[in-house]
């Protein structure tokens, strides 16, 4: 939105202000009007995948800044939501925090204030407390969380990248953690690796909205990585939910891309005369080379 001033536009609110911008408020009323949502995860890829998202119709983007150290990672998410944002300005984007960034709630909420203020529209703190959960709420920090098997490191704790749900009692572990995510303010969530009955069954539970991950439910919705939805690791063994789109793999098309440039090169195809310019006036021509003697 911007004012008119002396002539001139001048910007006075932020992105997700803009007229067509969707927020954490848009993918509410997707579930409301029983629309599904889909979710990409850029993971830390390169802000231009988050634009073939956006191009693509995506709803939502999950991002983690990149970097090869936690500290680093955490330190680069203002500077990469800035990034991701120029290049999909229209897209939901949820923030993958770190976990040493919301160790209390004053670094929660100065870490979720930094990002948000650059640009994101909610955060996610994998494993975070209730407690924890509420107060980012009640300071208007929008959380869209996760439930299900916990990602990364914490993964630990259920020996591994394992499927949950497979017994009533700790399917309800799942749906009471979920459910307790809502009632402390969180305003969406991914469900990981839960058996299709479970993941249904939180979904049509909850008033907001469920994003299903590796649980063959679709929920309200869907999200897959662009390693999996492009197929990006070439020979890589597909897990189950895994699923490559768009025709041959973005690994196979760049392989093949690269492979045929070195071709080219060497049997000198590369560079042609149409992909260049020569001198004009070839007197010019044979007074450099007679200059170029002399050296």
């Amino acid at each position: 939105m911007a004012e008119e001033k002396k002539g001139q536009k001048v910007q006075t609110t932020s992105i997700n202000m803009d007229k067509g911008v969707k927020t954490i408020w848009h993918l509410q009323k997707m579930k409301d009007e029983g629309k599904k949502i889909t979710m990409i995860g850029v993971a830390g890829l390169d802000p231009i995948f988050s634009m073939y998202a956006e191009l693509g119709g995506a709803d939502l983007i999950r991002y983690a800044p990149p970097g090869d150290t936690v500290a680093s990672r955490a330190a680069n998410g203002p500077m990469w939501t800035r990034m991701i944002r120029k290049m999909a300005p229209k897209t939901c984007l949820n923030m993958f925090l770190q976990t040493h960034m919301y160790a209390d709630n004053k670094t929660a909420l100065e870490s979720s204030a930094l990002v948000v203020g650059d640009g994101a529209d909610s955060v996610l703190c994998m494993g975070i407390t209730n407690d924890m959960l509420k107060y980012l709420s009640d300071n208007y920090i929008p959380s869209f969380g996760h439930v299900g098997v916990l990602s990364g490191w914490q993964t630990g704790q259920f020996g591994g990248y394992r499927k949950q749900g497979k017994t009533a009692e700790s399917a309800m572990k799942v749906a009471k953690m979920a459910y307790e995510y809502q009632e402390n303010g969180m305003k969406g969530m991914t469900i990981e690796m839960t058996a299709r009955e479970v993941t249904a069954g939180i979904a049509k539970k909850l008033r907001i909205p469920v994003v299903q991950v590796a649980g063959s439910a679709p929920a309200d919705g869907s999200e897959m990585v662009v390693y999996d939805l492009w197929g990006m690791i070439p020979g890589a063994a597909a897990t189950r939910h895994a699923k490559s789109y768009g025709g041959a793999s973005v690994a196979d098309i760049c392989i093949k891309g690269v492979a045929e440039f070195k071709a080219e090169i060497e049997s000198e195809a590369y560079p042609a005369e149409e992909n260049g310019w020569g001198m004009d006036d070839q007197a010019e021509v044979e007074k450099f080379l007679s200059m170029l003697e002399t050296l």
